[in-house]
């Protein structure tokens, strides 16, 4: 899994890169198979104080790509609503990856 945390009128702090890293963990830990995550971590010039920090992340997994986004006025809290939507979507598409084995319709033998 390639992890990619990039800033947009913001410096990725070794401590932020960590919390993101380790927030973005329990998505691996319940889907194997993500192939890259890319991570953008941006300060907008809005009016509103409370919807400043944004996170935004790309989730490419076998055969689709998962996007989500969040903002919040602390952008640690921002990534913690990302990593819920995140966990969210990506378990929705593998319940949906394995419901695709049904059973045999059963005949009756007359």
């Amino acid at each position: 899994m390639n992890l990619t945390i990039s800033g947009h009128h913001l410096d990725v702090t070794p401590a932020l890169r960590d919390y993101v890293s380790t927030k973005l963990e329990r998505i691996s830990r319940h889907f194997d198979q993500v192939v890259d995550i890319r991570v953008l971590l941006s300060v907008d010039k809005a009016k509103d104080k409370d919807q400043r920090q944004r996170a935004e992340c790309n989730i490419h997994v076998k055969g689709k790509e998962i996007y989500a986004e969040s903002t919040h006025a602390d952008l640690y809290a921002a990534v913690d609503e990302l990593a819920d939507k995140l966990d969210r979507q990506v378990l929705r598409y593998k319940d949906k990856a394995q419901e695709h084995h049904h059973l045999p319709l059963k005949r009756e033998v007359v």
